[in-house]
C-alpha cells in the first residue's frame, strides 16, 4: 500500500466511533468489558543530523521522567549498536538508570538483542532489575538483524539465523528455575545455581526518608521451578517468531512499520500457534491482554502540523540513521525511500489531534485487540517538543482513551 493510500485509510478510520459499552452476545448476557488501553513512551535515543550522542542520550532520559510525571503507563528502550539511528547500546543498562530515578512507572527493553549477548547474563541483568526496582522491569527481547555486531561481539551470523530459539529457551528457563544447566548446539555447562532468582518476591520499594512500610516481611523464596520474575515478551517480524513467542508462552511486540491488517493476522497466528502448542484458551486470553504494539505520536492542535512536525525532521533522521548500519557478510540491503516511510507512520499511527490520536488508538485496539502501545515521542528530533509531546500525550490523549 502507498503511504498516500495509507493515509486516507487511516484518516477513515479514525472516524469509525468506538465502542464504549460492553457488547451484549448470545443469550443476552453481556460480555466483560475489554482491559483498558494502556499507553506507554518508546525511546530510540535517536540522534538526529546536527546532534551529539550526549543531546540524544539526555533527552531520552529527560522523556522517560516526563512519562511518568504525565501518568503514562510504561518506558520502552531500544538498543543499538554502532549507528546514530540510536545512540544506546545497551537497553538494561538505561533501564537501570531510570528505574532508579522513577518509582512508579515500568521501565522495559523494546529490546534487548539476544543474538549479540549471552541469555544467561541478560538473565542475570533481569533478575537483578526486577528485584530491586519493586518489580517494575519488563524484559523486551529480539533478534535483531545480520549486522556487523554479531562480528563485533563474537558471536557470529549463526546466532541470528538459527541461533534465536536456543537462547530465547535458555533465557526463559533461567528466569523460571532455581537451577540451570544446557547441553544445546550453542550453549553447553553443568547445572549452576541461579543467582540471583527472580522468582523471589520483589522488594517493595523503600518510602521517602529509606524505610521500608510495615507491609514489608522480606523476599520469598522457592525451590524448584518458579513462576514469578520479570514479564518477558518477544518481538515479532514474521511468523517463525509468533510461532516461537506462542509455543515459549510470552506475548508479542509488534513493530511499528505493520497496518492493522497484519497486526490482526499475526495476533490470530498466535492464537493458533498457542492451542497446537496445548495452550488452554484462558492461559491464551491472559497472554493476548499483554500483546503490544509499536507505534509513533505526535500530538498538535492540527493535523498538518502534527504531520509536518515530523516530515521536517525524520526522513533526514531515517537518512542518516538506517544507511549508517552494515550487514555482517557484506549481503545487499535495501532501505525504504526515508520521506515515503515517514508519510506512512504519519499515516498509520497516532499523528494529529488529541482527538484523532485517541481514536487512531482505540481503532487500531478493536481491531487487533491488541491494547498497550509504545509510542515514539521524540520524532521532532527536538527536546523541548518531545517533552512537550509526552506532557499533551498524557493529559490530553490518555483521558480520552477508554
Amino acid at each position: 500500500m502507498s503511504a498516500k493510500a495509507s493515509q486516507s485509510a487511516a484518516a477513515t478510520t479514525a472516524r469509525v466511533p468506538r465502542q464504549r459499552t460492553a457488547p451484549v452476545v448470545a443469550g443476552g448476557h453481556t460480555a466483560s468489558a475489554p482491559p483498558p488501553i494502556r499507553a506507554g513512551v518508546f525511546l530510540l535515543s535517536a540522534q538526529f543530523p546536527g546532534q551529539g550522542h550526549a543531546e540524544a542520550l539526555d533527552r531520552a532520559v529527560s522523556s522517560a521522567l516526563a512519562a511518568e510525571e504525565a501518568g503514562l503507563d510504561s518506558v520502552w528502550l531500544a538498543e543499538h549498536h554502532f549507528v546514530p539511528y540510536g545512540v544506546c547500546p545497551n537497553a538494561a543498562t538505561l533501564a537501570a538508570l531510570l528505574l532508579g530515578r522513577t518509582q512508579r512507572i515500568r521501565i522495559g527493553t523494546a529490546v534487548s538483542v539476544l543474538p549479540t549477548q549471552h541469555p544467561v547474563a541478560l538473565g542475570e541483568q533481569a533478575a537483578l532489575l526486577h528485584l530491586t526496582s519493586g518489580g517494575r522491569f519488563t524484559l523486551g527481547v529480539g533478534r535483531g538483524g545480520p549486522w556487523i555486531d554479531l562480528d563485533v561481539f563474537g558471536t557470529g551470523l549463526d546466532a541470528y539465523e538459527s541461533g534465536f530459539a536456543e537462547s530465547l529457551e535458555l533465557l526463559l528457563r533461567w528466569l523460571r528455575s532455581s537451577r540451570v544447566s544446557a547441553d544445546g548446539p550453542r550453549y553447553r555447562f553443568p547445572e549452576v545455581a541461579v543467582v540471583p532468582m527472580a522468582g523471589e518476591q520483589p522488594l517493595p520499594l523503600p518510602a521517602p526518608g529509606g524505610r521500608r512500610g510495615p507491609e514489608y516481611a522480606g523476599a520469598r523464596a522457592t525451590g524448584g521451578r518458579v513462576t514469578g520474575g520479570p514479564p518477558v515478551m518477544v518481538a515479532c517480524t514474521s511468523l517463525s517468531s509468533v510461532r516461537l513467542a506462542a509455543e515459549q508462552g510470552v506475548p508479542m511486540l509488534l513493530g511499528m512499520h505493520s497496518g492493522d491488517e497484519d497486526k490482526a493476522a499475526m495476533v490470530a497466528a498466535y492464537r493458533t500457534a498457542a492451542r497446537e502448542a496445548g495452550r488452554g484458551q484462558e492461559e491464551i486470553e491472559r497472554i493476548e491482554a499483554e500483546h503490544m504494539a509499536a507505534g509513533v505520536v505526535q500530538v498538535e492542535d492540527t493535523g498538518a502540523e502534527a504531520r509536518r512536525v515530523l516530515l521536517k525532521s525524520m526522513p533526514g533522521w531515517f537518512s542518516h540513521g538506517l544507511a549508517a548500519h552494515r550487514t555482517v557478510d557484506g549481503r545487499e540491503r535495501r532501505m525504504r525511500d526515508p520521506r515515503e516511510y515517514t508519510e506512512l507512520l504519519c499515516a498509520l499511527h497516532a499523528v494529529g489531534t488529541p482527538q484523532l490520536c485517541a481514536d487512531r488508538l482505540a481503532v487500531t485496539a478493536e481491531r487487533t485487540g491488541v491494547r498497550r502501545f509504545a509510542l515514539m515521542v521524540e520524532g521532532s528530533g527536538d527536546r523541548e517538543s518531545t517533552l512537550r509531546n509526552v506532557e499533551r500525550l498524557g493529559s490530553e490523549v490518555l483521558p480520552l482513551l477508554v
